[in-house]
C-alpha cells in the first residue's frame, strides 16, 4: 500500500468514526404528539378563508390553512354524529362497526385507535362529546384522562363526568371554553418527555346553537347567503324566479325526489324548521356566532403548544364530524348525501412536517384519521381498519393508487323518518345516490358542471352508462365490505313530538 492509499484509509476511518460518534451524541427523534380537535355539524365551506360567508371570521382555522394543510375534499362515510365518531375512532365504515345511529349500543370487541397508542407509551386524554353507542358519559377504553358529558350535552353550566365522577361546572360557564381549559390543564400536568394524544371533541356547533355570551349578537348584521337550490322544492313557483338562469340548461325540477320535496315542510325543512321555533335568518347567524368559540379553542391550543416549545413536535388536526345544510334543496341538518352534508372541514398543522399553504385535492374520509395518526406515531395499521393513511399527502409526497371514489351510507332512523336509507358513491366528477326502500327516483349529478346538484341526470339517455357503472361500483363496495345487510339494533326510545307534526 502506498502512502497516498494509506492516508485515504486513515481519513475514511476518521470520517466513519466521527459520523458514528456524532450520531450517538444527537438526541433520538422524539415521538410526535397529536391533538385532534373535532367539531360538530361544521360544514366544509364555513371558514373565513373559503370566502363563502361574507363577514365570517375564523382567524385560527385560517392560520392552520395558511401555515399548514387544507384537505379540500374531506368526507364522512355517514353524516350523523355517532356513526361518524365511531368511524373516526375505529377506522371502519358504519356497517362494519355497526353503530348506525345515535342510539345503537356499542358492540363487544370494538377497538379504538388510542388503545394502540397507549400500548406504545402515549398518555391519552378525551375531552368533550362522546355520544357514541349510548347516552352515558362514563370512561371509555383508550383514554387515561376522561372529561365528558351525557348525550348531546348543553352549552351552558354543564355537568361533566371527570374520570368517572359527575362534577357540576360553574353557573354560566361555557362548554367549549371549559373543554379547552381542561385539555390544556391536563397537558400541563404531563412530564416534558411524555408523548401525548389529545382528543378534544366539541359540542359546538350542534343545534340548537348557543354562542358564548361574548359572541352573542356579533353577526346581527351578517347578510344571509341562500343557496340557489333552496327554492327548487318550493310549492310557490314565484320563489323559483331566476333560478333557471343560474345554469346554461334549465333546472330539471322533475328530477327532485319526492321525499326531498316533502321534507321541506318538516323538522328538517326550511319551511317548518324545528317546528317553526326559529327563523332561518337567526338560525344562520347563531350558527356562525357559535362557531367563533370553536375557532378560539383551536387558537388557544396552538398558542399553548408554541409557548411550551411543542409546536414542531405536535400534529394538530381539525375536523368536523359531519356537514350541515343551510337551505340546499330546501333542507337543513345533514343525513342525506348532498355535498353540504357529507363534506367536512379538515385542516392539519405542524411547522416541521407540513409546508405552508399545502393544498390537498385528493379525496380523504373520516375512516382515514386513525390510520394517519397511527402511522405518524410509528404504529402499523391494524388489519380491521378500512381507511388509509394520508400522512404522505400531508408531507407533499405523491401516493400511488390513491382512491378515486368515496362511498357513503346512511340508515333510516325511527326518530327522524323524513330521510330514507341512502347509499352513494362519488368520484371527482359524478355522484350517484341510491334512495333505498322508496318508490322514488335515484339521483345522478355532474359535479363539474352542476356543483349545486340541481339537475338530476338519472333519466338522461346519454348518462345511462355512467349511472350503471357507478351503481355497480356502489353495490360491489357493499358486497366486498360485508355491507349487504342493514345492521339493525334493538333500541328503546321516548316519543318525540316532532314525529307527529308537519308532513310526517
Amino acid at each position: 500500500m502506498n502512502a497516498t492509499d494509506h492516508l485515504k484509509r486513515i481519513l475514511l476511518t476518521i470520517l466513519v468514526c466521527g459520523s458514528y460518534w456524532s450520531a450517538l451524541s444527537q438526541p433520538s427523534q422524539k415521538p410526535y404528539n397529536v391533538v385532534f380537535i373535532l367539531s360538530d355539524d361544521h360544514r366544509y365551506d364555513f371558514m373565513g378563508f373559503m370566502d363563502k360567508v361574507p363577514g365570517l371570521e375564523t382567524p385560527h382555522m385560517d392560520r392552520m390553512a395558511r401555515e399548514g394543510a387544507h384537505l379540500q375534499n374531506a368526507f364522512v362515510t355517514t353524516s350523523l354524529c355517532s356513526p361518524s365518531r365511531a368511524s373516526i375512532l375505529t377506522g371502519q365504515y358504519a356497517h362494519t362497526h355497526t353503530i348506525v345511529d345515535n342510539n345503537a349500543p356499542l358492540p363487544e370487541g370494538l377497538t379504538f385507535f388510542p388503545q394502540y397508542m397507549q400500548e406504545k407509551g402515549y398518555k391519552t386524554g378525551f375531552f368533550g362529546k362522546w355520544h357514541m353507542g349510548n347516552e352515558g358519559s362514563g370512561v371509555q377504553p383508550g383514554f387515561d384522562e376522561w372529561v365528558s358529558f351525557r348525550g348531546q350535552g348543553v352549552y351552558y353550566s354543564p355537568t361533566f363526568n371527570i374520570n368517572g365522577k359527575e362534577v357540576k361546572q360553574p353557573e354560566g360557564s361555557y362548554t367549549t371554553d371549559l373543554l379547552t381549559d381542561y385539555a390544556l390543564e391536563w397537558l400541563s400536568s404531563l412530564d416534558d418527555e411524555q408523548p401525548f394524544f389529545v382528543y378534544l371533541s366539541h359540542k359546538g356547533v350542534h343545534s340548537e346553537f348557543q354562542p358564548a355570551e361574548r359572541h352573542r349578537g356579533q353577526y346581527d348584521d351578517m347578510p344571509i347567503m341562500c343557496p340557489p337550490s333552496m327554492y327548487l322544492t318550493a310549492t310557490d313557483s314565484s320563489k323559483r324566479v331566476g333560478i333557471e338562469t343560474e345554469y346554461d340548461d334549465p333546472v330539471n325540477l322533475d328530477g327532485i325526489p319526492e321525499w326531498v320535496r316533502k321534507q321541506r315542510y318538516s323538522w328538517h325543512g326550511v319551511d317548518y324548521m324545528y317546528d317553526g321555533q326559529i327563523s332561518f335568518e337567526n338560525f344562520y347567524r347563531q350558527y356562525n356566532e357559535t362557531l367563533l368559540s370553536v375557532d378560539e379553542s383551536i387558537g388557544n391550543v396552538m398558542a399553548w403548544l408554541e409557548k411550551n416549545g411543542l409546536a414542531e413536535n405536535t400534529l394538530v388536526i381539525y375536523m368536523g364530524d359531519n356537514g350541515f345544510l343551510f337551505g340546499e334543496h330546501g333542507l337543513i341538518d345533514k343525513r342525506n348525501a348532498y355535498e353540504a352534508s357529507i363534506r367536512v372541514p379538515l385542516l392539519a398543522w405542524n411547522p416541521k412536517l407540513i409546508k405552508p399553504q399545502t393544498q390537498i385535492p385528493e379525496m380523504v374520509m373520516n375512516v382515514d384519521i386513525a390510520p394517519t395518526i397511527l402511522e405518524l406515531t410509528g404504529i402499523e395499521k391494524p388489519q380491521q381498519m378500512q381507511g388509509e393513511s394520508f400522512l404522505s399527502l400531508l408531507q407533499g409526497k405523491p401516493v400511488a393508487n390513491w382512491r378515486e371514489r368515496i362511498f357513503y351510507e346512511y340508515y333510516w332512523e325511527w326518530a327522524f323518518p323524513q330521510t330514507p336509507t341512502i347509499f352513494s358513491v362519488r368520484s371527482d366528477r359524478y355522484k350517484y345516490i341510491f334512495n333505498q326502500g322508496l318508490w322514488d327516483t335515484n339521483e345522478l349529478y355532474d359535479l363539474e358542471n352542476d356543483s349545486e346538484e340541481m339537475n338530476n341526470l338519472i333519466k338522461d339517455p346519454n348518462m345511462q352508462k355512467i349511472a350503471g357503472q357507478l351503481k355497480k361500483e356502489l353495490w360491489d363496495w357493499l358486497d366486498e365490505t360485508d355491507g349487504m345487510q342493514i345492521p339493525l339494533k334493538k333500541i328503546y326510545q321516548k316519543r318525540i313530538d316532532h314525529l307527529y307534526r308537519g308532513t310526517y
